[in-house]
Formats: C-alpha cells, sequence, structure tokens
C-alpha cells in the first residue's frame, strides 16, 4: 500500500511551481507600488493661472466637467492659482521692462503655482500624458504700460514652465484681454497687449486663444458674471481638448 503523501513530499518541480508564483506575485506587488509612485503617467495635468479674471473662474462650473466628460475624471488633475491686480512680471523672473530695468523681485507668484503641482523632492514630477496651461492675464500690464514687452513676457512664462516640467511639449492657451478700454482709450497699451497676445497665439502650433469681448459684465465692464465665467471655463476647455488631441496625434503609437 503506498503511503499517504503530504505538502512536503511533492515533487521538486511542484515546489519550484509554487516559489516561481510567488516571486512573480510579489514582483506584481512591487510592479503596484511603483505605479502608484509614478501615478502622473497616462494622466492630463491643466495648469491654471492669471489674476482677476482667472480668479474668478471656478473650474468646477464648467472646465472640470467638461475634461472630465472627455478624459474621465480619474485622468485629469487640476492645479489653480491666480491672485487679481497682479502684473505678469510676478510669474516671470527675468522680466524686464522695455527700457531693460528689472523690477527689484519678481516671479514670487510663479513660485507659489509650482508649489501646487505634485513634487518629488524639489521638483515637479513629470511624466505626464499631456501638460495644458491656462492663462488669463494682462489688465495690469496694460495699465502700467508695459504692452511692448507682454509678447517676451509669455515666452518667458512657457520656458520656465518647460524647464521645471522638464518637458518642450506643453499647450498653452490664453484668454485675450477683453474689449474694456477700446473705446475709452483711457490705457494705451490696452490695444497693444492684445496685439502681443494674438502674436503669442500665432507663434507656435500648440497655442491657442480664446475670446472674451462678449462676457465683459454689467458691473465694471471688465469683470464677468457668473454666465460669462462658465463660457469662459467652457472655451478654455473646448480649446484645451482641441490641443492635446493634436498633440496625442502626433506622437509615436506604442
Amino acid at each position: 500500500m503506498k503511503a499517504p503523501t503530504g505538502p512536503f513530499d511533492r515533487p521538486a518541480a511542484a515546489m519550484a511551481s509554487l516559489l516561481f508564483l510567488f516571486c512573480f506575485c510579489m514582483s506584481g506587488m512591487a510592479t503596484a507600488s511603483n505605479a502608484a509612485e509614478l501615478k502622473p503617467s497616462g494622466t492630463h495635468l491643466f495648469i491654471l493661472s492669471g489674476q482677476s479674471n482667472m480668479a474668478g473662474l471656478d473650474p468646477d462650473l464648467s472646465f472640470r466637467p467638461a475634461v472630465e466628460a472627455h478624459f474621465g475624471a480619474e485622468n485629469i488633475l487640476i492645479i489653480k492659482d491666480a491672485q487679481g491686480g497682479q502684473p505678469i512680471r510676478r510669474w516671470v523672473f527675468d522680466w524686464k521692462n522695455a527700457e531693460g530695468v528689472a523690477p527689484e523681485s519678481a516671479g514670487d507668484l510663479y513660485r507659489r503655482l509650482i508649489k501646487k503641482l505634485p513634487h518629488s523632492g524639489d521638483l515637479p514630477l513629470t511624466g505626464w500624458q499631456s501638460v495644458t496651461f491656462i492663462w488669463m492675464q494682462g489688465e495690469r500690464d496694460a495699465r502700467e504700460k508695459h504692452g511692448a514687452v507682454y509678447l517676451d513676457s509669455l515666452h518667458s512664462l512657457t520656458r520656465q514652465l518647460q524647464d521645471d516640467l522638464r518637458t518642450r511639449e506643453i499647450n498653452v492657451v490664453i484668454g485675450r484681454l477683453s474689449d474694456f478700454d477700446l473705446r475709452d482709450e483711457k490705457y494705451p497699451h490696452w490695444t497693444l497687449v492684445r496685439r502681443q497676445q494674438q502674436a503669442f497665439a500665432d507663434s507656435g502650433p500648440f497655442i491657442r486663444m480664446v475670446d472674451t469681448d462678449d462676457l465683459n459684465g454689467p458691473d465694471d465692464d471688465l469683470h464677468y458674471t457668473r454666465e460669462g465665467y462658465r463660457i469662459l471655463g467652457e472655451r478654455f476647455a473646448t480649446q484645451s481638448i482641441s490641443l492635446i488631441g493634436e498633440r496625442l496625434k502626433k506622437k509615436p503609437q506604442p
């Protein structure tokens, strides 16, 4: 009569199979852990910044629903940091006026914005499937008569983001300065800033500008109503989704 066998009497091949299965499971756990650490990979990052009309924009009103509907809520991250009444030099480190004079300090609001991004040590995380920067600003620069350097400022701001996120592939959507002062011409650089914004939008295939001339609210003809901000968010989302789609089409398929 054959003696009964127990788990310790199994052939060596069976034990080897169990050992392989154990190692495979452990490897899978490690891979899952690493994936959690590298969560930005395969997701879409949206960075919103600027002065008062960006500060007044609630992404949850229309922007977030639009991009979530297109990409899936689990695949997007929206970072917003804006402050009313601020010139672009507070976001641009190497800003200089038309005479080549630099301010005593610059870029402090950019530092605040960057700190809100997911970080690995001192650097923002990389590996995003797409990065889209959405900018709404320019009133203060028009009033301070810095329109002549506004185009250079926009390019400098974009390069800062490219350097910090370690990618050249950043989509940019800007809201054009409204027609608030086109009738009174109290601020002669108002039209100049608008022209500089158009020149920036025309300077690359992955830069878009949205029109805001029809959004001026009744209170001060400068800021928007709740409905105006809802429409602005929709326009930002539409252009962002379009740019991301065009960018992904150009990427080599795995």
